[in-house]
């Protein structure tokens, strides 16, 4: 299990979706969370920032610094590129399976003019060649048909136009979110099936190696490879508001069930906190970035 940053976007068992009756359930579930939840992703980044104080989206953006023209696949409230419209962006477009999280973007002033649709980045609704840059902020590794994903991608750059996500890489070791994921995975395996949570993503976008065999069909060079780590802690009660804020797996537990993890978290996690009542908790994000090179394989 994997997390992500504000807006549950790992889970604890993420293997490829390939039918399409699988990512049907996968994306009506992500659908369906973030029309309840708009604006969680932002929150979390914004509390969650590297020891250089910078959040995951700084870092991501600094990646396609210069682009004009820039698309977000799963852009949720906009804040990614709200954060690109400062930096010089002034074509702007974004997709989303959410309304709820659209609805949000729109009503940012810096968005007034971008181009915002909810829909699937298997399909985008875009002409070729309309981008100098895409990103990605811990939505990939979600999706179905990645390699249409990738496709896609590469269609509507122009020649040597910029790919960069962001993708979660696990907690660190000996820290508080570890601690967590070793308390909750009997919860989570043990709850009822119908409370199960659809499989979401491709294990591949995890890796530098894997990541390179999704997009190099698509025209993409070799990744290059930025590893950051994100400080998602505080006091004990603190940590647990912030991790199980990064969680989709917390939608399987019961009221009962949340309050027992809890309980065991806060025991447990006494032993890792400083004499200044801190308890550490970091998260790894990796942070990728391509550009295009040529023409996609022909399929």
């Amino acid at each position: 299990m994997e997390p992500r940053v504000g807006c549950r976007v790992l889970r604890m068992t993420t293997t490829p979706v390939t039918s399409s009756a699988a990512a049907n359930a996968a994306e009506d579930f992500l659908r369906t969370f973030h029309n309840h939840t708009p604006g969680l992703q932002s929150a979390g980044v914004e509390a969650s920032p590297t020891p250089e104080g910078s959040t995951s989206y700084q870092v991501l953006a600094r990646h396609v610094a210069g682009a004009r023209r820039v698309l977000d696949l799963g852009c949720a409230d906009g804040a990614l590129l709200q954060l690109l419209a400062e930096q010089g962006a002034d074509v702007l477009a974004g997709v989303d399976l959410s309304a709820g999280e659209l609805a949000l973007a729109r009503n940012r002033p810096a968005l007034a003019h971008a181009d915002l649709r909810e829909g699937r980045a298997q399909q985008l609704p875009f002409t070729d060649g309309s981008f100098d840059a895409v990103v990605s902020h811990m939505a990939l590794m979600l999706m179905a048909d990645v390699e249409q994903v990738a496709r896609e991608a590469a269609r509507v750059l122009v020649p040597g136009g910029k790919l960069a996500v962001a993708m979660g890489g696990g907690p660190v070791e000996g820290e508080a979110m570890e601690l967590f994921l070793t308390l909750a995975r009997p919860y989570f395996r043990a709850a009822p099936v119908e409370r199960h949570m659809p499989r979401l993503g491709d294990r591949r976008c995890r890796t530098r190696e894997g990541l390179d065999e999704i997009l190099a069909p698509a025209g993409f060079a070799p990744v290059s490879w930025e590893p950051i780590t994100l400080d998602m802690g505080g006091t004990p009660a603190e940590a647990w508001q912030s991790i199980t804020g990064a969680f989709y797996d917390m939608t399987v537990l019961d009221a009962d069930q949340t309050e027992d993890l809890r309980e065991a978290f806060i025991e447990r996690s006494g032993a890792l906190v400083t004499a200044d009542g801190h308890l550490p908790c970091g998260m790894r994000i990796n942070t990728a970035s391509t550009v295009l090179t040529r023409a996609a394989c022909p399929q």
